[in-house]
């Protein structure tokens, strides 16, 4: 599968993105999806993992209740809608896709897919 991320920008504080990742082939339906992120000098993090049917989400602590993960298998797409952004969102967020994984379950090294990575900046 190949993945294709999009809609990451430059937005003030307190903005909104939503972030696509939009997916080729007929299996997308069957993987957990992931988003995570990459700042300068920093490990790549987990933000948010979806279940393949969508019935189960992950938001790590720093974005709960700002960000939120969907997805909608009939577009072979995912989204992350991030509300309320703060300055130390800023990062390069990643799709990620994997087969029989559990959501939050797992560091980057278990999904087998990634996009090429969406810049997100948030300025203060």
């Amino acid at each position: 599968v190949q993945l294709q991320a999009s809609g990451g920008g430059l937005v003030q504080a307190g903005g909104s993105l939503r972030l696509s990742c939009a997916a080729s082939g007929r299996t997308f339906s069957s993987y957990t999806m992931g988003w995570f992120r990459q700042a300068p000098g920093k490990e790549r993090e987990i933000v948010a993992a979806i279940s393949s049917s969508g019935a189960r989400t992950y938001h790590t602590n720093s974005v709960k209740g700002r960000f939120t993960i969907s997805r909608d298998n009939g577009k072979n797409t995912v989204y992350l809608q991030m509300d309320t952004l703060k300055p130390e969102d800023t990062a390069v967020y990643y799709c990620a896709g994997g087969s029989n994984l559990l959501p939050g379950v797992g560091g980057p090294n278990v999904y087998a897919y990634w996009g090429q990575g969406t810049q997100v900046t948030v300025s203060s």
